[in-house]
């Protein structure tokens, strides 16, 4: 059987996140398939090495200018292809989606249409398609609605994570038993310390997003690094010992430096790793983040939490862990800030605890979506072997 994994990558973390949690879960299910990723001509998203490295065969797959070209792999010599390990899209029995949020009017009409007309094309092939837990909608768009309506006429299984996501979706196609709720999976994978972390020095965890300066309204951007800088002085005036996060990539590294050196020069921490991302979350006694799965590694560790964010994801997220306070508007007044801040470091017990009680339950969820999943990829299986008996038969 052959599994293809997409849209996770290696430059966001939350994407590289999202890939090893469902690795080990189909591994550990199906230790006997094969593993397929798309490497992208972007050389940080999916470089080929790192494919490698985690056991992935490449599928032969480029999406450009609104036209699949993978299929030209088709007119390769089979002993050519085998002999690079290059699996064809058509040889794909199950398609497992692992896009955090890419199928929204906020990212434009290429994502959706991409995924409809591949749909289209896997659903001839009798190739199973499920989309795990993600942020999904608006769906404001013509194109999008045209184009989301065939992506849920011609998969198995979607997962929208939250309920703005599930009423997006289910508003466009009504309620069927395909569609889920369900929250973000990567709450069952357990993170990794780096040895070379100070847990004692660094104790508050501050995560900048650069998205916050370019999918937000004007007043936002500008209000953005100067929130951060006054989050950091009060945390170092209640010696609560803040350092930044570098969550992904130059641009987030850009903020991380403006903000040090706007406060006297905090310790920034890089970390390559996306599990090593979540073991240093998880160690720490607070976070204030803008990096959606930042935030999920910190409050699915039972660390308190605070958000400012871009889009409904967020307000859903601290939503499902019972805590809708912890969200921030980064226009607010100094005061405000001012209690958000100490409630999260001065009643840091009492907000752990209500957001432990909430992940034991949403940890059962993601159990329960992993079920249904198993049993679309046991039944293509079953149906893979029928066949194959029969055409030995034969």
């Amino acid at each position: 059987m052959i599994i293809e994994i997409r849209k996770a990558g290696f430059v966001n973390k939350g994407a590289e996140l999202m890939l090893h949690a469902a690795l080990q879960k189909l591994k550990t299910r199906y230790p006997d398939a094969t593993y397929v990723m798309a490497p992208t001509p972007k050389k940080a998203e999916q470089p080929f090495h790192k494919l490698v490295q985690l056991g992935f065969y490449p599928k032969a797959w480029l999406w450009r200018y609104g036209i699949q070209w993978g299929g030209l792999a088709n007119f390769a010599p089979r002993p050519l292809r085998e002999m690079y390990g290059v699996v064809l899209d058509k040889e794909v029995d199950v398609v497992i989606d692992a896009a955090g949020f890419a199928y929204s009017d906020q990212w434009g009409e290429s994502p959706c249409a991409e995924l409809a007309q591949s749909a289209k094309r896997w659903s001839k092939h009798g190739t199973r398609v499920i989309l795990l837990p993600q942020a999904l909608g608006p769906f404001k768009l013509e194109k999008n609605q045209a184009a989301m309506k065939t992506v849920v006429d011609n998969v198995d299984l979607i997962f929208p994570r939250e309920r703005i996501s599930y009423e997006h979706l289910t508003g466009l196609v009504g309620e069927q038993s395909k569609i889920r709720q369900s929250p973000d999976f990567t709450n069952l994978i357990s993170g990794v310390i780096p040895p070379n972390f100070d847990a004692v020095q660094n104790r508050f965890c501050i995560v900048p997003n650069c998205r916050m300066l370019d999918k937000t309204d004007q007043k936002t951007r500008d209000a953005y690094l100067p929130f951060l800088i006054t989050c950091t002085r009060y945390l170092l005036e209640k010696d609560a010992k803040p350092f930044v996060l570098v969550h992904e990539g130059k641009d987030d590294l850009m903020l991380a430096e403006k903000l040090s050196a706007a406060v006297g020069g905090i310790p920034i921490v890089r970390e390559s790793g996306a599990l090593e991302i979540k073991g240093i979350l998880g160690a720490c006694s607070g976070t204030l983040g803008s990096r959606f799965h930042g935030l999920v590694s910190a409050l699915s560790q039972g660390v308190p939490a605070l958000a400012t964010g871009w889009s409904h994801k967020y307000q859903m997220l601290f939503e499902d862990y019972g805590f809708p306070d912890g969200l921030v508007e980064v226009t607010t007044d100094e005061a405000e800030i001012k209690r958000k801040i100490d409630l999260v470091t001065d009643e840091s017990a009492r907000i752990e605890a209500l957001i432990q009680a909430r992940t034991a339950q949403l940890k059962q969820q993601s159990e329960q979506m992993w079920q249904r999943v198993y049993a679309v990829i046991d039944q293509c299986e079953r149906a893979r072997q029928t066949q194959h008996h029969t055409a030995g038969a034969a």
